[in-house]
């Protein structure tokens, strides 16, 4: 069976050809496009640039089984409606899923991107064989996809699991628009934020920390780099990520708690940097949760992306 996916973002924007046996996906091609035009001349390009991988690979519409699309919310999955996304300002009730069909005449879904990568965690990655699953995206921002009793769960308006905004301290680090929230301490613009706190108060002490030497500026101070001074020993730097680790144990804690998942996976920087985070995390986890649960790195890794629309596209014919 093969299966479009399109994956819109507000810099760039891809499609996917790839298809499923056996339970297993293969990527077979795909191509990006920066997101440069209005709403539905993207939207255009995009089933442009699907049509052109379909006869690389011999194919035509009608061997595809169906198309998903991956997209930043808010959105309404039910009619396949993009609402404006932050990232995607001029973006305001675009019917994609009607459009797409009415071009294609294949089925076709949409769902938020976090959604989207919890389901290809779930069919293909690490949740693969569990009824109840968080996914967590920890990158940009800090979302989250349930699938719960076998199905993925989004909430009477798509905005279920933005655990992101719930806040962990009065004050903090600013994420999805609120001081002190989860996504402002397990972020990588959260992670960013600490580090130059942190500099702030080594300089109010007559202090200059090797992290702000090493970033030349405040502005180019990044969770990278912390992470790679972390791991060279640099005190203020293991201070950031175990801040993070920290709240991270929290947020996870209370996610068990209300959910009782099986398994909860964690995607981006946690997968990345889970020899810095997983340890004093677990450590809160032992402490604070009713009945803990593992917590896993993304079995796809930083394929993650690549999956996620595809995945869409097989759910929606499963």
């Amino acid at each position: 069976m093969y299966y479009i996916g399109i994956d819109i973002g507000g810099t760039k924007c891809a499609a996917s050809l790839g298809s499923v046996e056996n339970d297993a996906p293969t990527l077979i091609s795909k191509t990006q496009i920066p997101t440069d035009r209005a709403p539905y001349d993207m939207l255009t390009a995009l089933m442009d640039e699907a049509e052109k991988l379909l006869t690389s690979a011999s194919l035509a519409w009608e061997d595809i089984a169906s198309i998903g699309i991956s997209c930043g919310g808010p959105l309404d999955s039910k009619r396949g409606v993009i609402l404006s996304p932050p990232n995607l300002p001029t973006w305001d009730h675009i019917e994609a899923v009607d459009y797409i069909k009415s071009r294609t005449g294949r089925p076709t879904a949409l769902q938020n991107d976090a959604n989207a990568c919890a389901v290809a965690e779930w069919k293909f990655g690490a949740g693969r064989g569990h009824d109840s699953m968080i996914f967590l995206t920890f990158g940009t921002g800090f979302g989250a996809g349930l699938i719960l009793d076998g199905k993925l769960y989004s909430g009477h308006r798509d905005n279920a699991g933005e655990v992101g905004h719930v806040r962990l301290a009065e004050d903090g680090p600013v994420g999805y628009y609120k001081a002190g929230s989860v996504e402002g301490f397990c972020s990588g613009g959260g992670i960013a934020q600490l580090g130059r706190r942190a500099i702030e108060a080594e300089l109010a002490n007559g202090n200059t920390p090797k992290l702000l030497e090493a970033a030349g500026s405040m502005e180019a101070v990044n969770a990278k780099l912390i992470a790679e001074l972390a791991r060279e020993g640099d005190p203020l730097c293991l201070s950031v990520y175990n801040e993070c680790a920290d709240r991270l144990g929290m947020a996870l804690s209370m996610l068990m708690d209300i959910v009782d998942p099986e398994v909860i996976v964690i995607g981006s920087i946690f997968a990345r940097s889970e020899d810095l985070l997983r340890t004093r995390m677990q450590a809160v986890i032992d402490r604070e949760a009713l009945m803990p649960c593992p917590v896993v790195a993304a079995g796809l890794g930083e394929k993650i992306g690549d999956y996620a629309a595809l995945s869409v596209a097989y759910a929606c014919v499963k």
